[in-house]
């Protein structure tokens, strides 16, 4: 069985977000063929392209996080009806400078968990149409839309609904189907 590693970006810079607990979740719930680890973002300055010719060293190391891994998981909140700022910031880091998109050929996945009923929907349509401007394939189904009660998942990153649980299980199942397929007719390159 081949491993595949993963970097998941969290889009709440918050120490206690809900989808920090959804990312410890879903690393645990990750078959063992996906070795998951968080890729932070929060130590980057707002993008500029006044950056492009010598990115600050906390940029360089965030695109080789990026280039590290195999796939890209983004578990993020709705903030506004979109994306978190600071998660935007990051994606625009990492496309940057024209012709270094680091998530180009890339397979990725989205997910997000809120109290509202229809959890993180409409960011998360928002993100894919910004992946698919950065060529990254995305996992399109299934979609997941995590509506957060209290309790649901504890701050270990366990499940505490037996259904939701199996859910998130499957759910990463997919993804790693998904990440070997896209790797087999697009493989990384080996630098």
């Amino acid at each position: 069985m081949t491993k595949h590693k993963v970097g998941y970006l969290i889009g709440s810079l918050a120490r206690e977000s809900i989808n920090r607990k959804l990312a410890k979740a879903l690393a645990r719930l990750a078959p063992p063929q996906l070795e998951m680890s968080e890729i932070s973002f929060k130590d980057l300055p707002l993008y500029s392209y006044d950056y492009d010719a010598n990115f600050p060293p906390v940029a360089r190391a965030f695109k080789d996080a990026i280039a590290a891994v195999d796939a890209i998981l983004f578990v993020t909140p709705e903030y506004n009806r979109s994306i978190p700022g600071g998660l935007k910031n990051a994606i625009d880091w990492a496309s940057r400078p024209y012709g270094k998109n680091s998530f180009a050929r890339k397979p990725s996945a989205v997910i997000g968990t809120s109290p509202g009923a229809i959890g993180t929907a409409i960011a998360q349509q928002g993100l894919r149409s910004v992946l698919s401007f950065c060529n990254s394939p995305q996992m399109n189904a299934p979609e997941a839309y995590i509506q957060f009660t209290p309790g649901l998942i504890t701050d270990a990153g366990e499940v505490t609904v037996e259904s939701t649980q199996e859910f998130l299980r499957n759910y990463m199942t997919e993804f790693g189907m998904f990440i070997a397929r896209v790797l087999q007719v697009l493989p990384r390159k080996v630098s």
